[in-house]
């Protein structure tokens, strides 16, 4: 035991230099303040109405699947027809051909970056993209490029010294700025070089477009994108992802996609919460609406009253620049003492002098919650 301790102090080494740096990440449960932090941005998560038809579903699938665990891969014994016609469905719904299920968003990104490009290709993220885009990105051996944040400009000069297929990667929605990529002026530079579209959709999805399509529909430019990637742990309150494109692309997905071959699919109950919430997701325009109310209420009161820079969003993500991991920390918690669970994003995560709050914004927060969360920011 002794020589396994000497063996690890490389851990203890590396956490004490995050310590000393005020970043250490930990786990902690803040259920019991007033959520401004989660990505549940229609309330679906704690919504009773999904949960009752959730519950209805299983009750009424008894028959579709004798197991509670998918026992597999899709490609060995985790699939089922029922996965087929729910990926089918959904493909309808976000008006593409075809759809592949993933685990999660990020193996959906690390999956198809690292599977459409190879080594002689290039693929062009925007500054600001997720990690798990970068993560593929990297796996794919492909040269990559960076072009500054939502500036076309840059994205062009990227776009004339690529090389062999080219694959354009971004976010419809920015998971820490809130901003929307131009994404018609993007496709139109796409188009131009003969380059490749991959839009992510995590953020937009269930909150942009008259049924929460997401912005590549609610911009009519699905017939322009290569691909859209739409997560379920968001705004649809479960688990998982899709992938939208071709039934030729699904078809390579499946061929070729490391993430979705070597794991184990998802559980029949992820899938009946999956359909649960699509089934739902039209209907969701109240919500939709109150969000939005929420969104302009927030923008116009704390840009006018408070010392701290507020970033221009149109989504249910706003951020309060507040300069300093130290100084971020502090608000934060001053901000939890008062009853509200806000989270401060800190460098490296973001750059240096940009740290902030990450202020989520959901259709289940009332006007007098957030007034209250505002005015504490205020003092």
């Amino acid at each position: 035991m002794d020589r396994i301790k000497t063996s690890q102090n490389f851990l203890d080494e590396r956490l004490q230099k995050r310590r000393e740096d005020g970043l250490l990440r930990t786990l902690v449960d803040k259920h019991h303040l007033i959520d401004f932090c989660s990505n549940d941005y229609l309330g679906m998560a704690r919504s009773d109405a999904f949960k009752a038809l959730i519950e209805q579903k299983a009750t009424q699938a008894n028959q579709i699947t004798p197991t509670i665990g998918a026992t597999g891969s899709r490609l060995i014994s985790g699939n089922l027809q029922y996965t087929e016609q729910l990926e089918q469905r959904i493909a309808d719904f976000h008006q593409a051909e075809a759809g592949l299920l993933f685990n999660s968003g990020y193996d959906a990104n690390v999956g198809i970056f690292a599977a459409l490009a190879h080594r002689g290709d290039t693929i062009i993220t925007d500054e600001l993209a997720h990690a798990s885009m970068i993560d593929g990105a990297r796996l794919s051996h492909a040269k990559r490029l960076r072009f500054k944040h939502n500036n076309l400009v840059d994205l062009e000069k990227k776009l004339g010294v690529a090389e062999g297929n080219v694959f354009i990667g971004v976010e419809s929605v920015y998971s820490m700025d809130g901003d929307l990529a131009p994404l018609k002026a993007i496709a139109d530079l796409a188009e131009k070089y003969g380059a490749h579209l991959i839009v992510d959709e995590a953020h937009a999805t269930g909150v942009f477009g008259s049924r929460g399509e997401g912005v590549v529909q609610a911009e009519n430019l699905q017939e322009r994108v290569l691909l859209r990637m739409h997560t379920f742990g968001k705004a649809l309150g479960t688990h998982g992802a899709i992938v939208l494109g071709s039934h030729h692309l699904r078809d390579y997905l499946i061929n070729f996609t490391r993430s979705f071959i070597y794991t184990t699919s998802l559980p029949f109950h992820s899938l009946l919460s999956i359909e649960a919430a699509y089934e739902l997701l039209p209907g969701c325009k109240a919500e939709r609406q109150h969000l939005r109310y929420l969104i302009d209420f927030f923008q116009k009161q704390l840009s006018q009253q408070t010392p701290y820079q507020v970033l221009d969003s149109p989504s249910p993500i706003q951020g309060v620049i507040v300069p300093g991991n130290a100084q971020a920390m502090a608000v934060s918690q001053k901000l939890a003492t008062a009853g509200f669970y806000v989270k401060a994003i800190l460098s490296p995560t973001v750059p240096a002098k940009q740290e902030r709050l990450r202020i989520c914004l959901h259709a289940f927060n009332t006007e007098a919650e957030l007034r209250r969360m505002i005015e504490t920011i205020k003092n």
